[in-house]
């Protein structure tokens, strides 16, 4: 009993809450993304409040002050920009004239309420949409929104628009100046090093598999190849790193990407460590080595900026290889037949691989078309065409990008009607609110609000409380703006979306309470706005594609394996001499396009753990292997078979083979857009029928190898080769992922 008192004692000596907060914030600070935010709260601080005191005390225009502070304020918490500091610099006067354009539309159109609204609903629209332009104009989306909302409520005051433009500008001088004068942060690793580091990784498994477990190890690189191109995915890289602009350079990055990974996709149909004998033809371990020694320069090229050279030896072994395979064809067996076709393909990616990263780092092809038909057509397309096909590709109700600006500009033009209709004081913190709670699936929003409502209340209260307390002196707030601009913005991101929300409130009471005769109720209309603007969004988000990426992600996935089903008939058809469309792979690029935007919103919706996923990944492994394939056999048909078709037989053989993996990947999809497991496979369809020894594709290619023209009988093996391969992915689809 003597010891009750003693414990006690000790549970009270337990540390406050607030104790823990701090020392958590202490440790956050000291990583990286608490230095960042100690940077970014210093930029606020340094350059809004050097442009509002200016303006507001020095040229006694308040007008001024308040669009100079808002010129800064967005630029710097809700935009990241990718690149250097002269690279945001360059970005963010480029964006100058826009800005200005925006706050010059909202200010004329404030007349009435029906006219801010449907220009809310153009600008909503348009600026969310432009983020298919790639990671700047993302960035820059958010901040371009606010500065057609602050000018169009009222009072409707054209006379002041000379002052709203000049604070404007003022705004983003000072977020550029600001920016050169604060130490640089650590530079971001530019996706092409990331890629590069998936390139060397593939080389060196290349060079692993041709040496076999002898030479190469236990492993032969196959783990850190998987690793690495991991890294590489645009869903595991920073929204502001990735290459997602329609420009070539981008598109070249993409192309390379999907290149190198499909040499990994080949290796993986070789045998590996403890899968027994290793390469049945020394020439097919030859043009591994061969396709290694192709891969480092483009690793190299891709560390260094430069340019790698072209992959002409490869070339020329290539060459020798399929003469070695044509001699030898009539006695080899239908494995080793397989193999070289696959070592083929690896080799043949390579190249690819080569000629896609020559163009990302600014070389182009002498020779070209830009015929969307052609592998490399975006090389030779002007500027202007090329954001026009990625515009077009995102305009249909399955883009997560439509979606999204839909959804957002019927929120936004929402919010104003009802804030003007109700005469609501500050009526932009509505739309303020609706644009920074608003997420791209309902469930989302959902798990925002409530952090955000807290976080507002608590902030609205201590407004209130320090506006009592202090009255009417406006000099205080002058003060004490900055102190609590650098701590509310160096803690909120670290602590939490309710620390930001309590912090931006506080903030602009402060702010506000110098611009007018400070009162309590301020923060009342504080928090009543954020509510208001909170629940437009939330009840948006209901009614316009509620799921989100989510949603669409299992209907762009049953898309893509439609189209790369309608790719296999049809090259396959192409082959044999049938007509074909004049780009067969054009609905496939789309959907694989369209997938991979909705892939990578999903990955930024899944909040806290969601059980296992379905197949995702392999699905688009899938639609990769059915692009990249049929985009080297339409290669290898136009320029080395001549466009003569296949011999009868073999070309009756391929075709019910094509049939049969089309069936596959149709069942496959109507299992996924139903959200079914994908059906077991029967014996006709399972992944061994496809790799029997008696194959008839390849019976008739070698009883032809004698007789007929040597590159329409490589065709055939390498067109059933990449046909299988599809086989096996679409079989994979059975298996779910784990989260």
């Amino acid at each position: 009993m003597a010891r009750a008192p003693e414990r006690r004692a000790g549970r009270d000596r337990r540390p406050p809450r607030g104790h823990a907060v701090t020392t958590a914030l202490g440790r956050r600070l000291r990583q990286p993304d608490g230095r960042e935010a100690v940077r970014r709260a210093l930029w606020v601080t340094l350059a809004g409040c050097t442009g509002f005191y200016a303006c507001t005390y020095g040229l006694d225009d308040a007008v001024m002050g308040l669009y100079a502070i808002f010129g800064c304020l967005p630029l710097v918490m809700f935009t990241r920009l990718p690149g250097g500091v002269a690279q945001r610099t360059r970005t963010l006067l480029a964006a100058l004239p826009p800005a200005l354009l925006l706050v010059t539309a909202g200010s004329l159109l404030a007349v009435r309420d029906w006219s801010a609204a449907c220009g809310m609903l153009v600008v909503g629209f348009a600026v969310s949409f432009g983020s298919v332009g790639g990671p700047r104009l993302a960035a820059l989306s958010v901040a371009f929104q606010l500065f057609y909302v602050l000018p169009c409520f009222p009072p409707y005051a054209p006379q002041d628009l000379d002052s709203r433009l000049a604070g404007l500008t003022i705004g983003f001088l000072l977020t550029v100046l600001v920016d050169h004068l604060l130490p640089a942060p650590p530079p971001a690793v530019p996706y092409r090093l990331r890629l590069a580091g998936a390139t060397a990784a593939v080389a060196e498994c290349c060079a692993g598999t041709a040496d076999g477990p002898e030479r190469a190890g236990p492993d032969d690189g196959r783990a850190a190849a998987d690793l690495a191109l991991d890294a590489a995915r645009p869903s595991r890289i920073p929204p502001e790193e990735r290459p997602t602009s329609p420009s070539a350079r981008d598109r070249a990055l993409n192309h390379t990407r999907a290149a190198v990974r499909h040499v990994r996709d080949q290796l993986e149909r070789l045998p590996g460590p403890g899968d027994g004998p290793r390469l049945r033809h020394p020439e097919a371990a030859g043009l591994l080595r061969r396709t290694a020694e192709a891969l480092r320069p483009v690793a190299a090229g891709l560390y260094g900026g430069e340019p790698p050279p072209p992959a002409d030896g490869l070339h020329r072994h290539l060459a020798s290889f399929d003469a070695v395979r044509v001699r030898e064809m009539p006695r080899a067996s239908t494995p080793r037949l397989r193999q070289d076709a696959v070592v083929r393909a690896a080799a043949e990616g390579a190249q690819l691989a080569t000629t896609a990263s020559r163009i990302a780092l600014g070389a182009r092809p002498g020779t070209g078309s830009a015929h969307p038909g052609e592998p490399f057509w975006y090389a030779a397309a002007p500027t202007p065409l090329l954001w026009w096909w990625r515009l077009r590709g995102h305009l249909t109700p399955r883009s997560v990008h439509l979606q999204n600006a839909v959804r957002l500009a019927l929120a936004l033009a929402a919010a104003r009607l009802i804030a003007g209709g109700l005469g609501l004081e500050h009526g932009f913190w509505v739309l303020l609110a609706t644009l920074s709670l608003m997420r791209t699936s309902a469930a989302d929003t959902r798990t925002a609000l409530r952090p955000a409502f807290a976080g507002t209340a608590a902030g609205a209260g201590a407004a209130a409380l320090l506006l009592l307390a202090v009255g009417d002196v406006p000099p205080f707030y002058a003060a004490v703006l900055p102190l609590v601009l650098l701590v509310a913005f160096t803690a909120g991101p670290l602590l939490g979306p309710a620390w930001i929300q309590a912090a931006f409130t506080l903030v602009l009471v402060l702010m506000f309470s110098q611009l007018a005769s400070p009162d309590w109720r301020l923060s009342a209309v504080r928090l009543l706005d954020v509510l208001i603007g909170g629940t437009i969004g939330a009840l948006t988000g209901l009614l316009a594609w509620p799921r989100g990426g989510r949603g669409e992600l299992r209907r762009t996935l049953a898309d893509v394996l439609v189209e790369g089903a309608a790719v296999c008939r049809a090259v396959t058809g192409l082959l044999c001499g049938r007509p074909a469309p004049a780009d067969p792979l054009r609905p496939a690029r789309r959907a694989v396009l369209l997938a991979e935007a909705s892939y990578c919103q999903y990955q930024t919706e899944r909040m806290g753990e969601r059980g296992v996923d379905p197949p995702w990944e392999a699905a688009l492994v899938a639609g990769y292997r059915m692009l990249r394939g049929g985009e080297l056999m339409l290669i290898r048909h136009r320029e080395r078979a001549g466009g003569e078709p296949l011999p009868e037989d073999a070309a009756a053989e391929l075709t019910a083979l094509a049939e049969r993996v089309t069936a596959d990947c149709l069942r496959a999809a109507d299992a996924l857009r139903r959200n079914d497991a994908a059906p077991e496979p029967t014996p006709d369809t399972a992944p061994d029928a496809y790799h029997a020894d008696d194959s008839g594709t390849l019976r008739c290619a070698a009883r032809r190898a004698a007789v007929t023209d040597a590159e329409r009988v490589l065709l055939t093996v390498d067109a059933e080769a990449w046909l299988t391969g599809v086989a096996q992915d679409v079989a994979r689809l059975r298996t779910p992922e784990p989260v």
